[in-house]
């Protein structure tokens, strides 16, 4: 934790200004690797100095003349090892653990190369160089210890791996129970709850505490690990979806109605009547966003820290029940039933990006952590695996029924729950497998919802008889990083990562697909854009002229209707024009008005009656 602080530190401090831009050599980390080693041998054997009686008196004649002796024998011994100790440096060479710090240690400079005039030696100002070095040394000494830290991550992924004809995926979690530790085979467990079922569940980031939802009311949260009872009562009402928020604090529960945030005590503390009906929910951590769709298809964003809505979205395509968020740029997908995925950002009112993935509705939908492979699963029975950076389909798998639920763990394993079975496929993402790594049945079942536990190697999936986990070898990633999320962590330092969580909190405009896209420069000048911008609308002029919209008959800001400005012109235009087509237009209404009033019958004078003084007889005028 010192060693990421440290490097943590020196990136804040010196990677926005000059002096990030040191220069990063390979004898300056050997250097400073010898000289952390000399410092910690050289501070057990050596006695510290002794210091003057008090602080406003002067030092005594004895401590004065022993200070000069020594400072003088410190400088004839730093000139006549000069001499060694460069001869050591050209003749030693670095040892096995120093090669490879040095290998590990390239991935860590940030790609910062130093300018020609920040080099050392060449910088004008004398107040400016002590300053650069410095920031070289301290970021030297943050590298290394950054790439020394790589030695204490022992712990490494596992698989399952079959000799000869064996076959991974008819290995039993029974056969696995006998040869694991005993807390390995504790995560092997099954929870039967047959009668507010089916259930729905959900981790937190670090991996430590599950929630569990039943479809008829039913809500609990635990430390599965421990079987430790957090909370556990029932809503009387139907609950589609449940979601950890930031930590394990609170959580939302997507209700018959409204969205509630209840606490970790099973407590109350908000209706969100803004989201109606919802179905699904989605929670994005950095930036501390609640997003859910429902009944009504509508995406809302939600800000659990101020309470106001970030942004309200109508697709257009009904109701909605899938719904992923994106790890890598906190995009939100949403899988609808015309077999269209979209992608939405809160401050943009039409998606980012449209992918027509199935010919039928849209089952499940699971995203890596590196934001690179999407997986859908359609009501058409297949499952495809999708490249979001080129949006292309890259390969299908076949199940026999559909998959309802979907996950991708952390070390790329893929998992699907069909019916009452569980499949999981091994490095089925970036290449085609034939045969799942391992699968389970669960007779006379509904599998409604599965997960993979963060940092580790279990799955745990929820369906209409219970709760189940299983072990699945290699799906967590072994090593942790605590800044990030810490299985292990204690309360204090829960209350800490929250409160650094709020400062650190990112607004909902960065939200973007390309989430490197906030910070760049256009490095064209101002008469690069002007002379572009010229091009362009006389390529435009040039079009519009040769598909004939600069005529003189053109009339612009045209209106509807009969009095519009282009029906007037033409009647002005046209109105003392005579040919053979008007002429007969012309005869023929005429003669249909003679035809019309001859038809028409004639009152007699002796039936008008008396108000003959007030009839009057129609007269055709023209």
């Amino acid at each position: 934790m010192v060693i990421a602080e440290r490097l943590e530190q020196a990136e804040a401090r010196f990677a926005g200004g000059a002096f990030a831009k040191g220069t990063i050599s390979r004898d300056g980390i050997l250097d400073h690797m010898e000289a952390s080693e000399m410092h910690s041998n050289s501070s057990e054997g050596e006695e510290s100095e002794p210091l003057p009686r008090s602080l406003r008196e002067k030092p005594a004649k004895s401590d004065r003349t022993d200070k000069k002796y020594v400072k003088n024998d410190k400088r004839t011994k730093a000139k006549n090892g000069d001499q060694s100790l460069d001869a050591k440096k050209k003749t030693k060479e670095p040892d096995e653990i120093s090669k490879r710090v040095l290998s590990r240690s390239e991935k860590y400079q940030r790609g910062f190369k130093p300018q020609k005039d920040e080099e050392p030696g060449k910088v004008r100002s004398k107040k400016s160089q002590p300053k650069l070095d410095h920031a070289r040394k301290r970021r030297e000494a943050a590298i290394v210890d950054a790439a020394r830290s790589e030695v204490l991550l022992a712990e490494s992924a596992g698989f399952l791996e079959a000799e000869g004809m064996e076959r991974t995926y008819r290995f039993t979690q029974k056969q696995l129970a006998e040869n694991l530790d005993i807390s390995s085979a504790g995560k092997i467990f099954d929870l039967k709850l047959n009668e507010f079922g089916p259930y729905v569940l959900d981790y937190t980031a670090n991996g430590k505490y599950m929630l569990v939802g039943g479809r008829k009311g039913h809500l609990a949260t635990m430390d599965w690990r421990s079987g430790k009872l957090g909370c556990e009562f029932h809503v009387r009402e139907t609950i589609r979806d449940v979601s950890w928020l930031h930590n394990e604090g609170l959580f939302a529960v997507a209700q018959k109605k409204f969205a509630y945030i209840y606490d970790s005590t099973g407590a109350e503390v908000h209706c969100l009547q803004k989201h109606v009906e919802p179905t699904k929910l989605g929670f994005l951590p950095y930036h501390f966003l609640l997003a859910s769709t429902g009944m009504t298809g509508s995406l809302v964003y939600q800000d659990v820290t101020e309470g106001k809505v970030a942004g309200e979205h109508r697709p257009g395509y009904g109701q909605c029940h899938v719904l992923k968020v994106n790890p890598y740029n906190a995009v939100v997908h949403m899988g609808h039933g015309n077999g269209t995925v979209t992608m939405w950002s809160p401050k943009q009112s039409q998606p980012l990006a449209k992918m027509l993935c199935h010919k039928g509705p849209v089952q499940a939908m699971a995203i890596d952590h590196s934001g690179t492979y999407m997986a859908t699963s359609g009501l058409d029975g297949r499952l495809k695996v999708w490249d979001i950076r080129n949006f292309k389909s890259l390969h299908e798998y076949i199940t026999m029924r559909p998959a309802q639920s979907i996950d991708i763990s952390q070390r790329g394993l893929l998992a699907a729950g069909w019916g009452p079975n569980v499949s999981v496929w091994k490095d089925a993402l970036a290449t085609q497998v034939y045969e799942p790594y391992m699968k389970r049945l669960l007779p006379s079942t509904t599998i409604s919802d599965l997960h993979f536990v963060p940092y580790d190697d279990v799955l745990g999936y929820a369906h209409s008889n219970g709760i189940s986990s299983i072990v699945v070898p290699g799906a967590g990633e072994p090593n942790f990083d605590a800044y990030v999320a810490n299985p292990y962590q204690t309360k204090k330092q829960r209350q800490e990562q929250e409160v650094k969580g709020l400062l650190d909190k990112l607004a909902p405009e960065t939200i973007q697909l390309d989430p490197n896209f906030i910070g760049k420069l256009d490095p064209r000048t101002q008469t690069q854009l002007a002379r572009e911008q010229l091009e362009r609308e006389r390529a435009a002029y040039l079009q519009n002229k040769a598909e004939g919209k600069y005529l003189d008959n053109e009339v612009k800001n045209k209106m509807k209707g009969r009095n519009s400005t282009a029906k007037r012109y033409a009647r002005k235009r046209q109105s003392n024009v005579m040919d053979l087509k008007k002429l007969q237009e012309m005869e023929r209404m005429e003669r249909e008005l003679q035809e019309k009033e001859a038809k028409r019958r004639k009152v007699p004078e002796e039936e008008k009656g008396a108000l003959n003084k007030f009839y009057t007889e129609k007269r055709q005028t023209r």
